[in-house]
């Protein structure tokens, strides 16, 4: 009697025999996807616009002034817009950030030069006003529940009435703030880059960490997906929205410091000129990076591009119009890239979609705002 020949049976290959994630082109496509026009196409656009002004003013535009004109010119911008960042991830608008950079600009001005008093004092006490500011704006907003939108403007027309009736409508001048130390908020520089692009970055920094790498950020995002399936999770989403308008006014009041430490005088219109800049930029940074979500280094790219584009303008042609147009358009073109975006991740939307009761959408919701919390994490 003869053996019967056996077929070994084949086995899949253990998980250490398998090829490593990198021998399957992985890093490939994250790299593919991190490079790609969807990630980071205002970055594609931004070069493009340097290319076409350095044809169209090839002895002025591709110059290392230019650079720091950019840099330096559009620090206070990028200020403001950053400052803007936080309450747009919770769903919330603050449109009297203009006013409250005019605000503190004229009052260090006017307590620096009417009332003699000192530099660390005039800020401090110009800072407190902006703080006032945002708390209004937070008990109109979260208590009385009335609409952003409405409530900071409202807010910002109250602000400048209270502009008006210091400075009357004209600017304050003095030679306390040419004079050291305050003009050294501003003025100070390194190699030709001055102290504003810092702060610029440092708020960035700042911002960037919260909302990627806390649970506050996690929760920001979530308040502003779905504020009843945070809300059903435990999160406070009126402290957050509270807080983001107090941490928006601070931001928008310091800004207003740097300018009027940086042109030597209190402007009762400072802010007026960076409200459509400041929301053009934080709605073309919702495009980039970290796509459907308000984002820091976004918001920053965004200043950078709009402030390429403005400073070209300027270089190649006297039109006053010009600036304002360029702005007018990406803002458009931003918010035709980021209606459809900004919404609810697809995660959220599918458990959100397969349930119909009311307890079941509860548990749904529950399981939406964790997938929030491991999408940020990620």
């Amino acid at each position: 009697m003869t053996a019967t020949p056996t077929r070994a049976v084949q086995r899949p290959p253990s998980a250490a025999q398998r090829p490593a994630p990198f021998l399957r082109g992985a890093p490939v496509r994250r790299v593919a996807a991190a490079l790609s026009f969807r990630n980071i196409g205002a970055v594609y656009v931004w070069l493009v616009i340097v290319v076409l002004f350095s044809v169209w003013a090839p002895d002025t535009f591709p110059t290392t002034i230019t650079v720091k004109q950019v840099l330096n010119g559009n620090a206070v911008a990028g200020l403001v817009a950053l400052s803007v960042v936080p309450p747009l991830a919770a769903r919330v608008f603050d449109l009297s950030v203009a006013y409250t950079m005019s605000l503190t600009s004229v009052l260090t001005a006017r307590f620096l030069v009417s009332a003699g008093l000192g530099p660390g004092v005039a800020v401090a006490l110009a800072m407190t006003a902006a703080l006032l500011v945002g708390v209004v704006n937070g008990i109109v907003v979260v208590v009385l529940r009335v609409d952003s939108f409405i409530a900071t403007l409202a807010t910002g027309a109250l602000v400048q009435s209270l502009i008006t009736m210091v400075t009357d409508d004209s600017s304050i001048t003095g030679v306390q703030l040419l004079a050291k130390p305050f003009s050294s908020i501003a003025q100070l520089d390194a190699g030709g880059i001055t102290l504003p692009v810092l702060y610029l970055l440092l708020a960035a920094l700042t911002i960037w960490f919260l909302l990627e790498h806390t649970a506050t950020g996690r929760r920001l995002y979530a308040t502003g997906f779905n504020p009843d399936a945070a809300r059903l999770q435990g999160v406070r989403t009126d402290r957050l929205r509270f807080v983001t308008l107090v941490a928006s006014a601070l931001l928008s009041g310091f800004a207003g410091v740097v300018f009027a430490s940086s042109v030597g005088s209190g402007s009762p219109t400072a802010g007026t000129p960076y409200l459509l800049s400041a929301y053009a930029a934080a709605f073309v940074g919702a495009t980039q990076l970290r796509a459907g979500r308000f984002n820091a280094w976004g918001t920053v790219l965004a200043v950078l591009l709009l402030g390429t584009g403005i400073t070209g303008l300027g270089l190649a042609t006297s039109a006053q119009w010009a600036a304002s147009l360029f702005t007018g358009s990406v803002l458009i073109v931003a918010l035709v890239l980021t209606g459809g975006r900004l919404t609810l991740p697809a995660a959220l939307r599918r458990r959100r979609g397969s349930h119909s009761r009311v307890g079941s959408e509860a548990a749904s919701e529950g399981d939406a705002l964790s997938a929030v919390d491991k999408e940020t994490a990620e």
